[in-house]
């Protein structure tokens, strides 16, 4: 009795899995027998959602309904064949033997002998349980699907692909037309009557697909200018007819088996006869393309031009062009403009597009720089257009203005350009400009500080009348005016090596920019030049009062003063930002305070009690503090990027970190928390990081070394941080946060590298020009000092001043110190209280 219980607690547990791989039998059992007439049934319906019938005629259409008919049967009576009803015990007996020693065939035998004795009864027991617990753990068994041995050339995937294309491209209702073909109709008559298929096929520019007509009910359609209409009329002529009022054309109705028109106007295409529909069009028109100025030209101080403009298109812009001609009326026509100029093309530039994005409203500048082109600094006309697929221009308004172009401030420079200017207005001035040029090079006095200079000036005039002698061609003028041009940056940017002379020269550039109304940008440039000039010449100086011996018990001679870089700096911006405030005379009369100071000043050498440095010792400062700043913008970037993966975790971090993030704390530059925060907070980080790039742009120009290997070096590691800060500044703007950390990283890297170069350039300088001690000096010294190796005051006292027992490569091994701190406190993932003791002690020493 229990055995029989066991027995049929077994086989109750393998009901599921009984089940299962009977459905599994039955899916392969259909699979099996059916899969040809699968394909052929998907194949032909393939065909006929595609149209094939459309191509065959009557007879032969209707013949090879007849061949795949007898396809069809062929494959029913495949599967008639080969289909075989799974039974349960089918099912129980594959289960059985999915199973290791066929459990289930166990459970089901009944004990042939011994069941009368006890021992036996019990054995039987036992190995009855012991099948049911092997039957329990039955998984069903899986059908066998695969038919790659009945169709190895896999012609079922070929018509389930044919099926997908036909449902993505052809049209279910071409299955309805096959009821209404009747055998022996002449190009597939129909029994009901005729039929008709129509297209409607948008312009590509529009971007609009293509509609089946026959799929559109009647009523009101609305389509876009120069859409092509295609209908094609089937069955008897004059059965169907069309008559429409779009396209503009003369005529009624038309019984064209094919018929195309364009889409010109609003109206309405009507189908008369069997199927018959209408629709009321709706033109959409092309509109116009647009274009604006926003605003005036902005120009560099090299005179490179950028002009914004908008434009906009229903469809989006394909092309502009921007067209620039003389106003020969607005010229003031003296001196070497007197006379008619040589005839000049009109200037056509291509308007810059987006390269990625919607070009259907969108705002660029057109960057050019025309310095070089006979118009520069002249009146012209400026005309902006633009083009859209359709062939539709718009162009603005007609606009008068100076062409843009770079400005000389050096007189000798812009005597030249000028000369340059009337050769290329017409060749006919060549007279006249050897002429001026000689009268310049007649008693140059200050203007010509260079022989080489003369003398390349004077080859210019001979050439000049020896070829206008003989006539001038346009290759030659155009040689002419290259050399002219040559001549003229020389004489404007200078070739000089003394820093003097060099200081001397930027300050009059800037008094002539002054007086001649230089814009913002050259201003700035200019003021970037003395900047440099100025530190040029203090470094000079500098190295001759060190070769002269100038110690520490001589004062300055005559009349000169002493004052540090930072009130050289304080004055130069003062006069920027009176310039900058159209307080000319002001800022003239602080130039010329400048220059009178410049003349008769002493720099200050750094002695003790009188708060100066060496230039070493404030380049190092400099970029130490360069590399704070540039460590707190990238733990700014790190916690940004953070917070844009974790919204929420960055401000209980940013508690502690506000007072080293270059002076802005990070919950105001995120703003509200809202998306315009975030991007003002990336502008801000943005902003923050090229005004840094700017400041180690001025630091490399005061970088002491020059010439000295270890000096190069320096000047190479830090021109490789600032093109690492380039690029941290363009991947904040673009809001690449991973990125912009990585290009920190390596600008920080690159500073180290740097202030490392610039201590070995340090420590040589001062091996070579510091000469040893005697002998009794160093003595009295080594008396003078503790075990430690510290210098005692005078009542016995240690020094608290005093360094430590210092050594042969003492400024080495704190140079190497103060290295491993900067390393460790630009670790990322060292503890936030150990980075924080690092920063506390760069911030002291």
């Amino acid at each position: 009795m229990e055995t029989s219980t066991d027995k049929a607690d077994g086989l109750r547990v393998l009901r599921g899995p009984l089940r299962l791989t009977w459905a599994g039998m039955w899916a392969e059992a259909l699979v099996q027998a059916l899969w040809p007439m699968l394909t052929l049934v998907l194949a032909l319906l393939a065909l006929l959602m595609m149209g094939a019938q459309d191509s065959l005629s009557g007879d032969l259409l209707w013949a090879v309904f007849a061949v795949l008919g007898i396809a069809f049967l062929g494959t029913l009576v495949f599967a008639l064949r080969r289909f075989r009803v799974p039974s349960r015990a089918d099912a129980l007996a594959r289960l059985d033997a999915s199973l290791p020693g066929r459990p289930i065939r166990a459970l089901l035998d009944d004990q042939a002998i011994g069941a009368g004795d006890a021992a036996s009864a019990a054995v039987w027991k036992a190995h009855q349980k012991r099948m049911a617990a092997r039957a329990a753990a039955a998984k069903p068994v899986k059908g066998d699907l695969r038919v790659s041995r009945a169709d190895p050339y896999a012609l079922r995937y070929l018509a389930l692909l044919a099926f997908t294309v036909a449902l993505v491209f052809g049209s279910v209702w071409r299955l309805g037309e096959v009821t209404q073909l009747t055998p022996g109709g002449a190009g597939g008559a129909l029994a009901s009557g005729p039929v008709w298929e129509g297209w409607a096929e948008p312009p590509r520019h529009t971007g609009k697909p293509t509609l089946y007509l026959n799929d559109l009910e009647a009523g009101a359609l609305s389509l876009p200018a120069g859409t092509l209409i295609t209908l094609r009329l089937y069955g008897e002529l004059g059965a169907l007819t069309v008559d429409e009022t779009v396209s503009g054309r003369e005529g009624g109705a038309t019984s064209e088996p094919a018929q195309d028109f364009t889409l010109r106007q609003s109206g309405e295409i009507s189908i008369e006869g069997p199927g018959a529909r209408a629709w009321q069009i709706t033109m959409l028109p092309d509109a116009a393309p647009q274009i604006e100025r926003l605003g005036p030209p902005e120009v560099t101080a090299l005179g490179e031009m950028s002009l914004p403009f908008a434009a906009r298109d229903d469809y989006g812009v394909e092309a502009g062009e921007a067209r620039i001609s003389l106003d020969l009326a607005s010229v003031d026509r003296r001196y070497g403009l007197t006379i008619d100029p040589d005839t000049r093309p009109e200037i056509v530039v291509p308007l810059p597009m987006p390269i990625t994005g919607d070009r259907r409203d969108f705002e660029e500048s057109l960057i050019e720089n025309f310095s070089k082109h006979p118009w520069a600094n002249l009146p012209v006309s400026l005309e902006l257009s633009v083009l859209d697929a359709a062939e539709q221009q718009a162009v603005t308004e007609v606009s008068q203005l100076t062409l843009p172009g770079r400005r000389f401030f050096d007189p000798a420079a812009a005597a030249v350009i000028e000369m340059r200017r009337d050769l290329l207005w017409s060749r006919a001035n060549a007279p006249r400009i050897a002429q001026v040029l000689r009268a310049v090079t007649y008693a140059p006095g200050e203007d010509l500080r260079s022989d080489v200079t003369v003398l390349r000036l004077k080859q210019l005039i001979r050439r000049l009348e020896i070829r206008a002698r003989y006539g001038l061609d346009e290759e030659v003028q155009t040689e002419m005016a290259e050399d002219l041009w040559a001549l003229a940056i020389e004489l404007e940017e200078g070739v000089l090596a003394d820093a003097l002379a060099r200081m001397r020269r930027a300050q009059d550039r800037l008094n002539e920019a002054m007086k001649n109304g230089a814009s913002s940008a050259e201003i700035a440039e200019l003021m970037e030049e003395l900047r440099r000039a100025t530190e040029e010449y203090l470094e000079q100086l500098q190295r001759q009062q060190a070769q002269e011996g100038e110690g520490e018990g001589q004062q300055p001679q005559g009349e000169s003063m002493q004052m540090t870089q930072d009130d050289l700096q304080r004055m130069m911006d003062r006069i920027q930002e009176l310039m900058e405030q159209g307080r000319m005379a002001e800022a003239a009369e602080a130039l010329r305070q400048l220059q009178e100071m410049m003349e008769n000043m002493r720099v200050t050498q750094g002695q003790p009690g009188e708060g100066g440095n060496s230039p070493g010792e404030q380049a190092m400062e400099g970029l130490s503090e360069t590399l704070r700043e540039q460590q707190g913008l990238s733990d700014q970037a790190f916690r940004d990027l953070q917070e844009q993966f974790n919204p929420g975790t960055g401000a209980g971090e940013n508690e502690g970190n506000e007072g080293r993030n270059g002076g802005q704390s990070h919950e105001g530059q995120r703003g509200q928390g809202g998306q315009s925060g975030e991007e003002g907070a990336q502008e801000g980080l943005a902003g923050r990081q090229q005004a840094l790039r700017d400041e180690l742009r001025r630091q490399e120009g005061r970088l002491p070394g020059q010439g000295t290997p270890e000096g190069d070096a320096a000047r190479e590691a830090l021109e490789g941080a600032g093109e690492a800060m380039d690029r941290a500044s363009d991947a904040l703007r673009r809001d690449e946060l991973a990125e912009a950390i990585d290009n920190q990283a390596q600008a920080m890297e690159a500073l180290r590298e740097g202030m490392r170069s610039l201590g070995d350039a340090m420590e040589q300088e001062q091996g070579e020009g510091q000469p040893g001690q005697g002998t009794a000096e160093g003595d009295r010294r080594a008396e003078a000092r503790d075990p430690l190796g510290r210098e005692q005051g005078g009542n016995g006292a240690n020094s608290s001043d005093a360094p430590l027992a210092q050594g042969p490569d003492d400024q080495g091994r704190a140079r190497r110190l103060l290295d491993e701190i900067r390393r460790r406190s630009g670790e990322a993932e060292r503890p936030e209280i150990e980075r924080d003791y690092l920063n506390r002690l760069l911030d002291r020493f």
